[in-house]
């Protein structure tokens, strides 16, 4: 099957429409664009690399009209993608439920900087304070002003849980939390491995995932005994660094251009919901490599 932006998106609006089939439908009219056709705006919008709204809309209007007859304002388009922030979260679990990689018991995770500020003044004037914070990207060598993603996902990189953090806040105790709140999820899966870089080092912390039936692969930190399942774990970490990449690159996460939390909020959540759209549709088109988005960035 030939794979393009378009089949991809009719596909997502299908599977999205069907999910909303059986919910109860808000009262007044019912929108020009409906919120099936509003997240498969977002994920090309995030899929073509648009960060101006307004140029994106213009481009809509000019290109995409066979697939949006009717396209709302700036304004308009702006406040809806932000109210419709649960329900892209939703749909992110929907579509990994639908693939085998939901059966995962291998779990990678790490955390990536989210820039949203570069300068001071930027950051006196910013609404994103007192939520966003001061934080060190090793793999730059530099510090940043903004937040931090954390992403769970599987081996192909199938988001399964994510969350934005103040990059002051540990490490472990965001994952903590980020589990806490999906227990149930946990639970539905017998030997979970969890594979990490050594900022997840802990005893406490080890012992609190072995609790819930999670057991933590993790490189050995200095002066300590090599760990069992080591030799394996460097090529595996490459896994989540190329996920962390595709959100980077293709996906331009540091370019999001928000400044506000639930700006913010919405713009990572609109390409983690790209990433998961992108892997759904490859793995039931069956594609050979099923993170590839080259067939949908043009």
């Amino acid at each position: 099957m030939t794979t393009d932006l378009d089949t991809l998106v009719i596909a997502l609006y299908v599977k999205i429409d069907d999910d909303l089939a059986g919910s109860a439908r808000l009262p007044g009219r019912p929108p020009k664009l409906s919120h099936s056709e509003l997240l498969c705006l977002a994920v090309m919008q995030a899929m073509l690399g648009f960060h101006n709204e307004a140029r994106w809309l213009r481009y809509t209007r000019t290109h995409l009209r066979h697939l949006f007859p009717y396209l709302p304002g700036q304004s308009g388009y702006n406040k809806r993608l932000r109210a419709a922030l649960p329900r892209i979260k939703r749909i992110i679990r929907v579509l990994a439920r639908d693939t085998d990689f939901w059966h995962d018991t291998v779990w990678i995770t790490d955390s990536t900087p989210v820039p949203c500020g570069m300068s001071r003044p930027t950051v006196k004037r910013s609404d994103l304070a007192g939520f966003a914070g001061y934080g060190y990207c090793a793999s730059h060598s530099r510090f940043f002003w903004g937040l931090r993603l954390y992403l769970v996902c599987t081996p192909a990189g199938m988001p399964m849980l994510w969350a934005l953090a103040d990059p002051k806040l540990g490490e472990r105790e965001v994952l903590a939390a980020m589990l806490e709140v999906d227990a149930e999820m946990i639970k539905d899966r017998a030997g979970l491995l969890l594979i990490s870089d050594k900022g997840f080092a802990s005893k406490t912390f080890e012992r609190s995932l072995s609790e819930q039936g999670i057991t933590l692969l993790r490189p050995s930190r200095k002066k300590e005994v090599l760990r069992a399942g080591e030799p394996m774990l460097k090529k595996v970490r490459q896994l989540i660094e190329s996920v962390n990449d595709t959100l980077k690159g293709q996906l331009d996460l540091e370019q999001h251009g928000a400044r506000t939390a639930e700006g913010v909020s919405v713009r990572v959540a609109q390409r983690v919901l790209a990433l998961a759209a992108a892997i759904w549709h490859n793995f039931r088109t069956g594609q050979p490599v099923t993170r590839s988005l080259t067939a949908y960035d043009h």
